[in-house]
């Protein structure tokens, strides 16, 4: 079995925030990963997304912690295996688009915009 070190296991993050991941710091080491560095997780399907990383000590070597939004956005959930690698050119946004979503309006009647 070939050794793929930039391949993790998912696991549930105690974090809340939607941009972060984290990893052991060993893991981080090993990947050439400082501390607030940008990467790009690929899940299924093709799916990716931008992070930035974080040391987490009780985060054991082989697995990455991600909250549910970054899962969704990847197609994965805990227990699947994801690949991770730096990114070093990504670009500061000019807009968002803020969209509303169906799970997070449910039970709201009328204009959401003169809420």
């Amino acid at each position: 079995k070939k050794k793929r070190p930039n391949h993790l296991l998912i696991e549930d993050s105690l974090n809340d925030d939607n941009s972060v991941v984290a990893l052991s710091q060993q893991k981080m080491d090993e990947l050439q990963l400082m501390r607030g560095d940008t990467v790009t997780l690929k899940g299924k399907r093709r799916r990716e997304t931008i992070c930035i990383v974080l040391a987490d000590d009780t985060c054991q070597n082989d697995r990455i912690r991600m909250n549910r939004v970054v899962r969704n956005n990847l197609r994965v959930r805990s227990g699947d295996i994801i690949s991770i690698q730096a990114s070093t050119d990504v670009k500061y946004g000019k807009r968002i688009h803020v969209l509303p979503i169906d799970d997070t309006v449910g039970g709201i009647t009328g204009n959401l915009f003169e809420v």
